[in-house]
């Protein structure tokens, strides 16, 4: 078997096509050009062979090529159907978006990419373990590759899709972005400043911090922040999810 010997052309479009189905392994690449091209000569290694085009490849192959520009327009759609599909809870829509962009060639650390951003903005504390979901996928198809790994997209795109949902943590990013562009490089409180050398302690530096594991619980009433912005909140979790859990143990420290 081998091509060295044979006389034709094969499209360029119709070598995209061959490249995007065979998901980055070059055995399956040439396996899937021979296929083609033999079915274009009907079986018959000597005899001159013409133009592989998208039909033949699709034919031989029995793989359609989705209409889908990496770089355009489509690809832009759908990656939204499959974000807007995820934050809306519909599991379905989600594993159906992932496999059209997977069948279509698309670059599937690119989607494990986009899954990660989306466990930290659409569903962030109230489920952390989405996040671990979601490198966990990365990590598969890094390690095994195709097909293998494809159920272990879905997988995470499954579970996120099915994850209780707070953007909490990316309202926080902003709100907080926000008041360090408004109020510039403000001085860290001298209480909590590291006092190494006998200078910054005459100075105040470490002076009147308190350590929490000295008190009951491990905590105590302390202030953190800059006086100027002290009484900024910039993170308010919801009730979903895990993110209740951690309003009751905020709520527990305010009563003390």
């Amino acid at each position: 078997m081998g091509l060295g010997n044979v006389n034709g052309e094969v499209m360029p479009e119709s070598l995209d096509h061959l490249v995007d189905v065979s998901h980055g392994d070059a055995r399956v690449a040439l396996n899937n050009l021979e296929a083609a091209v033999y079915y274009v000569l009907g079986g018959q290694e000597q005899h001159p062979v013409g133009v592989v085009d998208m039909a033949a490849v699709e034919k031989a192959l029995d793989v359609k090529a989705l209409p889908y520009d990496k770089d355009g327009e489509e690809h832009y759609n759908i990656i939204s159907a499959f974000h807007k599909s995820l934050r809306g809870s519909d599991e379905q829509a989600s594993i159906y978006w992932l496999f059209r962009m997977l069948e279509a060639g698309e670059d599937p650390l690119f989607i494990c990419r986009r899954m990660i951003r989306f466990a930290t903005e659409d569903v962030g504390m109230a489920d952390p373990n989405a996040l671990q979901v979601a490198m966990a996928a990365f990590g598969a198809w890094e390690k095994v590759g195709p097909p293998e790994a494809e159920l272990a997209l879905a997988e995470a795109a499954v579970y996120l899709a099915s994850a209780p949902k707070s953007n909490a943590l990316y309202l926080a990013e902003k709100s907080v972005k926000k008041e360090i562009r408004k109020s510039g490089p403000l001085p860290v409180p001298l209480h909590i400043r590291n006092a190494p050398t006998r200078l910054m302690k005459k100075l105040g530096y470490s002076q009147g911090y308190r350590y929490p594991h000295n008190y009951p619980g491990g905590w105590v009433e302390q202030e953190y922040l800059p006086k100027e912005a002290e009484t900024r909140v910039f993170y308010r979790p919801t009730g979903r999810g895990f993110e209740g859990e951690i309003q009751k143990r905020i709520n527990r420290l305010k009563k003390k």
